[in-house]
Formats: C-alpha cells, sequence, structure tokens
C-alpha cells in the first residue's frame, strides 16, 4: 500500500512538472508570437501614413477611409472625393497618391512627366510621393517607381529588404531591414551622404536635406543646412519626422513637436503643440494632426488654414 501511495504521489509530482512545463512553453510560444506580429507590423508602419503636405496641398486621411483636402483647390484634389478603403496618402508638388487596403493604389493630380501613372501597381506596402515622382514599396521589400527621372531619383530597381521609403523634391531615400539607408537622386548639397548611417528606422528626404530617425529616438541629418534644419543633435524622444523646404519637424513621444530651420513665415513656431499624433513639412508651413482628430497649421498658407477647421475625423481607418 505505501508503495503505491508513493508511486502515486511520484506520479503526480512528474504530472504536476510536466503542467508547468507546457504552460510555460504555451507562454513562450505567446511571446514569440506576439513579437513576430508586432515586428512583421513594425515593417508596414508606414502604411498608416495619415497627413501628408506638399507644396500647397495637404492630404488626410480619415478614420472611415476617405481623404479630406487642405490647402490647393486645383489639380491635386481632382477626383479624391471617390477614393474609399485607404490607408495612406502621400502629397507631391502636384499630385497626391492614396494607398488603398488591399495594396492598390490611386492618384489624383498633375501627370506632366507621368508620376500618377500607378495603375498597375499591387502588392503595395507603402507610397510616398517627391515633387514629380511617386515611389511604392512592396510588400516583398522591393521598390518601384514612376515619374520625372532626370536626377536618377527613379533608380531603384536593385533596392531590396527595404522597410521604408521616402521620395523628396529630388531623392529616392530607403531603410533596409538592417537599419541601414540607401539612396538615389541628386547629391548637390551632399543630401545623399548617408552610407555610415545605422539604427535608422524612418527617414524623411526634404528639399535639399535627408533626416534619419534612429531606434533609439534621437535623430541624424545631412544635406543643406542654410537654414539650420541640420541642427537636431540633441534631439530626443522622437517618435515621427519630417522634412520639408528648409525645416526639419520632430513629434516626440508626449505629443509636442520640436522644430528648426527657416522660420520666415512661421512655420516652426510649434512650441504650445500638444496632443499631436502626426505632423508634416511643407513649402512655408506645417501640419498637425492632434488626437482628438482635428487639424492645426502653422505658417503662412492661407488657403490650408482656411480649411482647417473643416477636419474632424483624421487617423487610422478603423477597419
Amino acid at each position: 500500500m505505501l508503495k503505491r501511495m508513493n508511486r502515486e504521489r511520484d506520479y503526480m509530482k512528474i504530472k504536476g512538472r510536466y503542467k508547468s512545463l507546457i504552460i510555460i512553453l504555451m507562454l513562450v510560444l505567446v511571446i514569440f508570437f506576439s513579437f513576430m506580429i508586432i515586428r512583421g507590423n513594425k515593417s508596414e508602419s508606414q502604411s498608416y501614413n495619415i497627413l501628408s503636405a506638399g507644396a500647397a496641398h495637404t492630404a488626410v486621411l480619415l478614420k472611415d477611409g476617405t481623404t479630406a483636402m487642405l490647402g490647393d483647390e486645383g489639380v491635386p484634389q481632382d477626383g479624391i472625393e471617390n477614393w474609399s478603403n485607404i490607408v495612406a496618402v502621400s502629397s507631391g508638388s502636384a499630385h497626391t497618391i492614396g494607398l488603398t487596403n488591399d495594396g492598390m493604389v490611386v492618384s489624383a493630380g498633375d501627370n506632366l512627366y507621368r508620376q500618377t501613372d500607378i495603375d498597375n501597381w499591387n502588392d503595395i506596402a507603402a507610397v510616398s510621393a517627391g515633387a514629380y515622382f511617386t515611389l511604392g514599396l512592396k510588400h516583398d521589400g522591393t521598390v518601384i517607381a514612376t515619374g520625372d527621372n532626370y536626377y536618377n531619383q527613379l533608380n531603384v530597381g536593385d533596392w531590396s529588404g527595404i522597410i521604408y521609403v521616402s521620395a523628396g523634391s529630388l531623392n529616392s531615400i530607403g531603410v533596409k531591414k538592417d537599419g541601414t539607408v540607401v539612396a538615389a537622386g541628386d547629391n548637390s548639397r551632399g543630401q545623399m551622404n548617408i552610407e555610415d548611417w545605422n539604427n535608422i528606422e524612418k527617414v524623411a528626404s526634404g528639399a535639399n536635406h535627408t533626416v534619419g530617425l534612429k531606434s533609439d529616438g534621437s535623430v541624424v541629418a545631412i544635406g543643406d543646412n542654410s537654414y539650420g534644419q541640420l541642427d537636431v543633435d540633441d534631439w530626443m524622444d522622437v517618435i515621427e519626422i519630417s522634412a520639408g523646404v528648409g525645416i526639419t519637424i520632430g513629434l516626440k513621444a508626449d505629443g509636442t513637436v520640436i522644430a528648426t530651420g527657416d522660420n520666415y513665415a512661421g512655420q516652426i513656431n510649434l512650441e504650445e503643440w500638444t496632443n499631436i499624433v502626426a505632423v508634416s513639412a511643407g513649402c512655408g508651413y506645417t501640419v498637425g494632426i492632434k488626437s482628438d482628430g482635428t487639424a492645426i497649421e502653422a505658417g503662412k498658407d492661407i488657403t490650408i488654414e482656411k480649411d482647417i477647421p473643416h477636419v474632424k475625423n483624421a487617423g487610422v481607418p478603423q477597419n
């Protein structure tokens, strides 16, 4: 009897250990798959670009998957009232690009340089509109492009392993999975001297300068510094960046905004901005989206300022 009781007790101990091991294994698997999901989403986080300032117009993504346009009431917004199921927007000088939730791309505006010839694009994870060209980041990490190629800014056909793209005035910039950066286009101001950059998560290409956001929340910048737009060495806790014409903008984790560069129109007077979830620098103006879905603006563009009060529901689509 005693031996039997001992055997049963030993059996219960072993059974208990197995249960503990199974529970631990399940927890490890949950953590692993959660990490993989987060990692996968991180590589496509650019898709949810809810705000993009162009030369004289700004595209805003609304929570219902439609878009709003601030500013220029001409060519850049022709037809966008019919867009739906949009998950990202991007503005060029006179054209606007939208990414749909099925990986297709829509466009509106000027097509002088074929910058809106995107009808056959598919399997796209992110888009970025430059001055007169457009970049598309595919889910497989390759990049396609269309539009003006005077400075070879479309020479991205051999790029691979890309997780983030930014089209500037005359440049294409891409972030690779390993945190390094590649570039194509004009380098007259040294804006493509990014060979030694590392641990980069996001980039922003401006008129003649390039900005990089590092994984530790610090920021680096290269190129033209005529207005102090590269003076970002002491920036910390930054989660988003934007490069405009002569200015650099950073969104901090606490919802405040920092800025440097040309301020001739008050476009970097952003000290009082709070509760900001998205920011974009244009040509002489800056636009932000607040956590309540409304928009805010600083700078010279009267037409954009006029449209600001009409934005009520900006944000990532709820689908």
